[in-house]
């Protein structure tokens, strides 16, 4: 269980950073040309291939079992932290209290990006585990 505890840790790394990056992206280039319903709907693709491209070689990389267990347990450490990273963000960068930040719940955007964050969850559940092809320089191999 340990190796699906640090591959979940790498997972919730990796995938908030772009997340950080691609919300970036959409707050400044894409809400203005898309809104903000058009943009998530735009972002959302994208980050959940990346999510799926991380999910599959971390559990390579860290060799978790394709048990029911393991995986679930990579999947809701990533998705925890995910979802309290976000709290953080909200009350400190945007000075929201708890309950407002949860209150952006009711929006169509947020749903969504809720739905994607459930999406990001379940993914380590059905990537295959094998051998990755030698690249040089991957930092995930």
């Amino acid at each position: 269980m340990g190796r699906a505890l640090i591959a979940g840790l790498a997972y919730f790394a990796l995938v908030f950073a772009a997340g950080v990056v691609l919300g970036t992206l959409r707050a400044f280039v894409l809400t203005p040309a898309f809104g903000h319903v058009g943009a998530v709907i735009v972002e959302l693709p994208v980050i959940l291939a990346i999510a799926a491209i991380a999910a599959r070689r971390l559990v390579r990389r860290f060799a978790v079992p394709p048990a029911l267990g393991p995986r679930a347990a990579m999947g809701t450490l990533a998705f925890g932290l995910l979802i309290l990273a976000e709290l953080g963000l909200s009350v400190a960068l945007f000075g929201r209290t708890p309950g407002a930040h949860w209150a952006t719940y009711t929006t169509l955007p947020a749903q969504l990006g809720l739905a994607g964050q459930v999406a990001f969850a379940l993914l380590p559940l059905f990537v295959a585990r094998g051998p990755i092809p030698s690249r040089t320089g991957d930092p995930l191999r």
